[in-house]
């Protein structure tokens, strides 16, 4: 690990994983680069001061948008993360809604996820009997925290495989299990830091009414990030209250590897 602004190690207690658009939130902070065993990150990791707490933050996406959902270096990620200290993460995204009651501008905190993605490499541990507790995937301290005025707390948040937006077969699917939104992004990030004892949980933005689930002419990449882009400064408020409102260090529940003799060691 090395940073280019100081000789000491960077530590930082929480991280913000930035969504679709979301590619910067301080000004002035140290950047730090950090090699893995999975590889890279998908950027520099910023480390700077949010509300008297000391915050990683990474662009999902990379700071271009160079990455798909499909091609993320998702382990890369939160291994990096877990590697400067962070315990708890807030992961903002860009998400379809399969409900009218959930208009585009929205902000939500779901409760549960149903992971549709294919092919993506979800687990740290490819051997050794480990198996981790994800019956409730968001850490519940980490969404009271994000629960503010004017949010929409729960709902059931569908990861699909992209790059390609669903059907209007599949969004309609979707909407009649009772699932509220859609994205691309959020399988196998909760599970892999559920892997890593981090905290996680996401705070969803919605950009658009999937598929136009029975109406409408779907969705289209250049409104889904314009849509983000109008409701970005938002969100960055909303984020921040969430750090200033997070508790400090792991929760219990997400301590999940009690009694278990893992066959990697953990950052």
């Amino acid at each position: 690990m090395t940073a280019t602004s100081s000789p000491d190690p960077v530590r930082a207690d929480v991280a913000v994983i930035g969504g679709s658009g979301f590619y910067s939130f301080f000004e002035g902070a140290t950047e730090v680069t950090i090699d893995t065993p999975y590889g890279s990150p998908s950027a520099p990791i910023t480390v700077g001061d949010v509300e008297g707490r000391t915050v990683a933050f990474l662009p999902r996406h990379g700071v271009r948008h160079e990455f798909a959902p499909h091609t993320i270096p998702y382990r890369a990620n939160l291994w990096a993360l877990r590697t400067l200290g962070v315990q708890r993460v807030f992961a903002p995204c860009a998400a379809g809604s399969l409900t009218p009651d959930l208009v585009t501008g929205s902000m939500v905190v779901p409760d549960q996820l149903v992971d549709r993605t294919s092919g993506r490499a979800q687990t740290y541990f490819d051997g050794g009997g480990v198996h981790v507790q994800f019956a409730d995937p968001y850490c519940a301290d980490l969404r009271k925290a994000a629960a503010r005025p004017g949010t929409v707390e729960g709902g059931v948040l569908v990861v699909v495989e992209g790059p390609r937006f669903s059907t209007r077969a599949e969004s309609l699917w979707f909407a009649r299990q009772g699932w509220t939104l859609v994205n691309m992004t959020g399988h196998p990030e909760a599970v892999l830091a559920r892997e890593l004892e981090m905290c996680y949980a996401t705070i969803a933005l919605v950009t658009d009414l999937d598929a136009g689930i029975e109406a409408g002419d779907g969705v289209r990449a250049v409104d889904v990030f314009a849509e983000f882009q109008r409701n970005l400064g938002s969100l960055k408020t909303l984020v921040r209250s969430a750090i200033a409102a997070a508790p400090e260090g792991p929760c219990d529940a997400c301590r999940v590897h009690e009694g278990v003799t893992l066959p990697i060691e953990l950052p």
